[in-house]
């Protein structure tokens, strides 16, 4: 099975962020760290592993691209990349866009920007868009948040 395969079944819980989607975000953020990386898709040249956890790792004052894994732990994610904020980070997050989960109100609704991503991105080297739409949350360091779009 090729990964653009496995992409759209449960097979794996990884999303590989499009190339260009994440060059443009990052001319406008100049992210110094991908916290859910593999060696072989690293957005930045400081990043975690799944064996290195990210979620375990202490952010800092970075300036965080997150693409977690999209499975069960996804709400632990989205709650580091609010306490990473309040911590110092600049975290911008890429997630399906689930507006009616327990982790969104919790933790990004009136905590983060809002940007819902037009149209069905394409991940990884997948022909076919996601079965789901997408949303950067981007938390801010010490700011308790506005949902503008």
């Amino acid at each position: 099975m090729t990964i653009h395969n496995a992409l759209y079944s449960s097979a794996t819980d990884e999303w590989p962020t499009p190339f260009a989607f994440f060059a443009d975000l990052n001319r406008e953020f100049r992210f110094t760290l991908d916290p859910c990386a593999t060696r072989q898709n690293a957005k930045c040249p400081r990043h975690f592993t799944k064996a290195e956890d990210g979620l375990v790792q202490d952010w800092g004052r970075e300036t965080v691209f997150c693409n977690p894994p999209y499975g069960r732990a996804i709400s632990a994610w989205v709650k580091k990349c609010h306490q990473a904020a309040q911590a110092g980070a600049t975290v911008v997050l890429l997630i399906p866009s689930r507006t009616d989960t327990r982790y969104f109100h919790d933790w990004i609704y009136g905590k983060a920007e809002l940007r819902f991503v037009r149209g069905r991105l394409k991940f990884g080297d997948g022909k076919q868009s996601a079965p789901f739409p997408s949303l950067l949350a981007i938390f801010r360091p010490n700011r308790s948040g506005s949902s503008a779009a």
